[in-house]
């Protein structure tokens, strides 16, 4: 995973005056700012990928790098793994980046990930995003317990903004009447896709979850009146592009998190290595 200070993706979740202790805590509320890597694996090099992205949190945990971000790796879609970080200002990464710089070991080992990291990549992208309150729904989830990702991707014509915002605000009215239960967080992508470009993400628990996102789902959609109906068909013939949802898992070996979050389920956050089998030698005569 590209996290140099070159490529622009090591981003900073500080509060001011934070110090350089170890990774930041995971959000309790809407992050202002999503930085977000995409890397596409090569088939078959999933293995391999997932181990070597360790590397990065492993190096960051060593320099006690004040951030944090998680890894989300693709159940459904193209073979991709998503590193989501977030910050509250440009102004907060641009000081971190400043402290990677001034580290000499830190950037001499992210320049040796970075490298080999092109062995099992097929492509990469790199996008900022600007959180969308306004068109988010619901409480904001313990983003330590989430275990699993939705994440849609909506690609809006030029022009379009105020159509999907308008959209989104009544499809979030029509949850608030038939789906109490249902929360999204959306952000619009301000540097790296074509604009207007909107991701909404939602989250679990556990997969069992999504069997009631479903039931919520089907529900909305006879929820929704005459009026309603009529102009979510009409924006999406004339302002929708596309959109695509996938299905993500968190990888904990992949994301850097505070320790204290791990401590709080450390069967997950910091598994124990499996015991290898040993064949037993035969017997002799």
């Amino acid at each position: 995973m590209q996290k140099t200070s070159t490529s622009l993706t090591l981003l900073a979740f500080l509060a001011g005056g934070a110090t350089l202790t170890s990774a930041q805590s995971l959000p309790t509320s809407q992050p202002k700012y999503l930085h977000i890597v995409r890397e596409q694996v090569k088939i078959g090099r999933e293995g391999d990928h997932s181990k070597h992205e360790a590397g990065w949190p492993a190096a960051y945990e060593k320099a006690k790098a004040p951030m944090a971000y998680i890894a989300l790796v693709s159940m459904t879609g193209t073979r991709e793994s998503w590193y989501v970080t977030p910050y509250e200002s440009h102004g907060a990464w641009g000081e971190n980046m400043k402290r990677e710089s001034a580290d000499p070991v830190l950037s001499a080992e992210l320049e040796r990930l970075g490298k080999v990291d092109a062995e099992y990549l097929s492509d990469l992208q790199l996008m900022q995003a600007m959180a969308r309150p306004d068109l988010s729904h619901g409480a904001f989830p313990d983003t330590s317990k989430q275990r699993f990702y939705a994440i849609t991707l909506f690609r809006v014509k030029p022009g379009y903004d105020s159509g999907f915002a308008a959209v989104a605000k009544s499809y979030a009215a029509t949850a608030g009447r038939s789906a109490p239960n249902a929360r999204w967080r959306t952000y619009q992508v301000m540097a790296g896709a074509p604009s207007p470009t909107f991701l909404v993400f939602s989250s679990y628990e556990a997969y069992g979850d999504l069997d009631r996102s479903i039931e919520e789902g089907m529900s909305m959609s006879k929820s929704f009146s005459a009026e309603e109906l009529l102009a979510l068909q009409k924006f999406n013939a004339e302002g929708l592009i596309s959109a695509e949802t996938n299905r993500y898992r968190l990888d904990p070996a992949q994301s850097y998190v505070a320790k204290e979050t791990r401590e709080k389920d450390a069967a997950f956050w910091m598994p124990k290595p499996a015991a290898k089998v040993l064949a037993k030698k035969p017997a002799q005569d």
